[in-house]
């Protein structure tokens, strides 16, 4: 079954594959990240972009961002760009979260993209944990701007510290 699955996979359009694995993991293993609807606007080797609406949902008291939507989608952003190299990789990596810090520097009033330019770090810190096979962590930046009332000045910045181990 998982054989026809990545059949499936394979023949829709990478936009939509991306958008399709973060549904389909929120679905079956993270609630929240479905919860919040991310849309993967940019996923390459160099550079990992999420979007999150602002909408009745993700909203606070205040008509802006609420916090919490704000450090899930940091989440998946850096996540994201991890299990893309980890994939790639196609060896058994174990992908989690070992520290977050976020400051927040304007308020979120609309739909705001979360971006994350460390692709070719973190396809390097990969191939570091498949050789060393040792539990190895590396900070991860993640930047939050809302174009559409800010421009590229950001809103929020993030550093998630991701912790990868290489299992047999």
């Amino acid at each position: 079954m998982k054989a026809i699955g990545e059949k499936i996979l394979k023949k829709l359009p990478p936009k939509f594959r991306d958008n399709a694995m973060i549904f389909f993991f929120g679905l079956l293993k993270v609630p929240l990240i479905g919860y919040v609807r991310p849309k993967v606007i940019t996923l390459n080797t160099e550079k990992t972009v999420i979007k999150i609406p602002l909408n009745w949902r993700t909203k606070n008291h205040l008509g802006s961002m609420y916090f919490g939507a704000m450090a899930t989608a940091a989440d998946i952003c850096s996540g994201l760009a991890a299990m893309k190299q980890i994939v790639l990789s196609g060896k058994n990596i174990h992908l989690s979260f070992k520290d977050f810090q976020g400051e927040f520097h304007k308020r979120a009033e609309g739909a705001t993209y979360f971006t994350c330019n460390q692709g070719r770090e973190i396809q390097k810190f990969v191939d570091e944990v498949i050789k060393s096979k040792e539990r190895m962590n590396m900070p991860i930046k993640v930047v939050a701007t809302v174009p559409e009332h800010f421009g590229d000045v950001p809103v929020a910045t993030f550093t998630l510290t991701l912790s990868l181990k290489h299992k047999d």
